[in-house]
């Protein structure tokens, strides 16, 4: 999903977010695509590439060294195939706090985080089996993750409208679920959940766990629809949706895995 205050200019210096880079090698991947993409963008244009400052942000228990071991091979590799000044600095902290001065980024990308929520949603009754929502989880269950869904998602978004320049861009990868089926305590993308639910289960059974520790144990994890995000950018309205697309991923291939594992 792309995000954006309103369509604008390229500029000489260029400030670039990377939003939940955790660690190692993958750290720099999409970094590496943003900086080739500017680069093309100027040669066809006749432009001089600007300096592009790039922050990675993260948990402050995040592996930070690890990664800035592999900064120098990065900057080789840029080398190679783009004439643009690289400066790499990492930003340690929770994307639902202030981050970065005021009016500073122009690019914020962000993959596979925003589905962590900064905490596990209050007032979670009933549902003492499972760790996240399920087909026997409560109605009560989702509308706590919902609601903190939209109070954490809206918060990001606030922050980074007072952090981005007038003419950003955000793009925002999430694991989310469709909107093809009406219940909301189907979960076609989280069956891992389940999985860790019955096991958890099954440790109970025998002993390992008790059941205090199994029902105080919930996952700060949602699964936004289509919809859901929607709702929260048109009701903040600092940005605009320039374009959302939605990928499905065939869980039948797992499954049959698993069928031919047993």
């Amino acid at each position: 999903m792309m995000l954006s205050t309103f369509k604008g200019w390229f500029p000489n210096y260029i400030k670039v977010a990377e939003l939940g880079c955790s660690s190692g090698q993958n750290t720099f991947l999409a970094m590496s695509e943003i900086i080739n993409t500017i680069n093309v963008l100027c040669q066809q244009s006749n432009q001089n590439p600007p300096e592009i400052d790039c922050c990675l942000n993260d948990l402050p228990e995040n592996d930070f060294n690890t990664t800035f071991k592999l900064v120098p091979f990065f900057k080789k590799e840029l080398l190679m195939t783009n004439q643009a000044s690289c400066f790499v600095n990492g930003t340690p902290g929770s994307f639902y706090s202030r981050l970065f001065s005021r009016n500073s980024l122009h690019f914020v990308h962000s993959s596979y985080s925003l589905h962590w929520l900064s905490m596990v949603p209050e007032k979670l009754e009933n549902d003492t089996e499972n760790v996240y929502i399920s087909n026997s989880s409560p109605q009560s269950a989702y509308k706590a993750y919902l609601n903190q869904f939209q109070r954490d998602f809206t918060m990001f978004l606030t922050l980074r409208s007072e952090e981005m320049v007038s003419n950003g861009r955000m793009v925002l990868t999430f694991n989310g679920r469709n909107t093809f089926n009406s219940d909301p305590l189907y979960r076609d993308c989280c069956h891992f959940w389940t999985l860790l639910s019955n096991s958890l289960c099954d440790l109970v059974f025998e002993g390992l766990v008790s059941e205090s520790e199994l029902g105080a144990f919930n996952v700060p994890f949602y699964d936004p629809n289509e919809q859901e995000l929607k709702e929260v950018i048109q009701n903040q309205g600092f940005f605009e949706i320039n374009d959302l697309e939605t990928h499905g991923f065939d869980l039948s291939h797992s499954k049959r895995d698993n069928e031919e594992d047993n």
